[in-house]
């Protein structure tokens, strides 16, 4: 079984230490290719480090993360523009509106995702969307663009059904992660409606570790775990999750893995 973690930020100073044991680890259990969503200008060189250590395995994004939205945005954003030609990126990410922490810049998180949008159409690339305490506000600037092409993941996907919904008819896939073994999540729920068709696994490591590493630094090895239980979910062998989840990733980031 292969599978794909669509969603970790290992080039974080939690995995400082051990950031080659937690790569072959990952592998080991089959975990075989890791996607790097960026944060800032400051993470960038960070994820693209990464991507030329382990080349093999690591793909990088860029993208401004909306809580680092602040009075220099336009600033950061210029210094990620121009490494666009210059690196190979599998996404433009992670990019969004979060409004759980801060409310002080929404109108520039709107405006820095509006430009992330048109980053994502010139440059062919998918988008990583980050969520949170958003949902209408998100899909309010990704109706803009309806028609226009634009593909992509809500990552760490923590909604409602009709929530989920809207994503998948705009023609997004939905990030699952360690919280679909929570007790109180609304995961299991919407799992099982929608399937293993518009699905991606993540991690979002080092942060939402599954159970039972809840509390825990989170990393891609984690990914089985929440693989089993999509598939306790779903009624269907581990294997249909490993094969048709990978799938859906190396075609949305266009990732051109031959083994799958």
């Amino acid at each position: 079984m292969i599978f794909i973690d669509t969603h970790a930020h290992l080039y974080l100073e939690e995995f400082r230490e051990d950031r080659a044991e937690v790569v072959s680890r990952a592998v080991e259990v089959g975990v075989k290719y890791l996607l790097l969503p960026n944060i800032d200008t400051d993470s960038l060189p960070m994820v693209l480090q990464m991507a030329l250590e382990f080349p093999a395995h690591c793909f990088p994004m860029v993208a401004l993360h909306p809580t680092d939205v602040k009075e220099d945005y336009k600033q950061q954003l210029m210094q990620m523009e121009e490494t666009l030609p210059k690196h190979k990126f599998c996404a433009i990410g992670e990019t969004g509106i979060d409004l759980y922490w801060d409310k002080t810049y929404f109108r520039q998180q709107c405006e820095s995702l509006e430009v992330h949008c048109e980053w994502a159409l010139k440059h062919h690339l998918p988008l990583v969307i980050h969520s949170r305490e958003s949902h209408r506000e998100i899909m309010e600037v990704l109706t803009l663009y309806k028609g226009k092409g634009l593909e992509g993941v809500f990552h760490c996907f923590s909604g409602d059904y009709a929530q989920a919904k809207e994503v998948l008819d705009f023609g997004f896939y939905l990030g699952i992660g360690g919280t679909v073994t929570y007790k109180k999540s609304l995961l299991p729920e919407v799992v099982a409606k929608v399937g293993l068709n518009y699905l991606l696994l993540e991690t979002d490591a080092p942060f939402l570790s599954p159970v039972p590493m809840r509390g825990k630094r989170n990393e891609s090895g984690n990914i089985p775990v929440i693989a089993r239980r999509i598939a306790e979910l779903l009624n269907t062998p581990l294997e249909a999750v490993a094969l048709i989840t990978s799938q859906n990733a190396n075609n949305l980031f266009k990732l051109n893995i031959d083994e799958l």
